[in-house]
């Protein structure tokens, strides 16, 4: 098996809170309305998409209730600390739950991260030292 994710598929309790949140919060297009599930316009990367939290955890055969960290977290790099700024402030504007504040970061980087409506864990990152980061924008 390769390094390598096809997509990613978030399972939300509300697909049109999470809709909203990701399109007019985050400023994300949709590509593909599937009703029961959604995926966005990737720009060539892994593209991200929605689907029903209860139909999810069934296809994959697992419960559908969690709770705390699930050990998943979502990055997005970005080209300067203006714009993890700009990021988390977008982020927190759309209703997102800002986990820990953008600052500098113990590696010599700076970031901050935040929780979706659906409790999805995105870390924001910026380095200075990184010439050949997988950069999102």
């Amino acid at each position: 098996m390769k390094a390598h994710v096809s997509s990613i598929l978030l399972g939300v309790r509300d697909m049109d809170r999470a809709k909203q949140f990701y399109t007019e919060g985050l400023g994300w297009k949709i590509q593909s309305d599937f009703g029961n599930s959604v995926f966005f316009a990737s720009d060539g990367a892994s593209p991200v998409g929605f689907y029903s939290r209860e139909g999810l955890a069934a296809q994959v055969g697992t419960d559908q209730e969690g709770s705390g960290f699930s050990g998943l977290v979502l990055t997005y790099v970005v080209r300067s600390e203006t714009r993890v700024d700009e990021v988390m402030a977008e982020a927190e504007k759309a209703g997102a739950t800002v986990l820990k504040p953008a600052g500098a970061l113990p590696w010599g980087g700076y970031g901050g991260s935040f929780a979706d409506p659906d409790g999805y864990i995105w870390s924001l990152g910026y380095s200075p030292k990184g010439t050949d980061q997988p950069y999102a924008e």
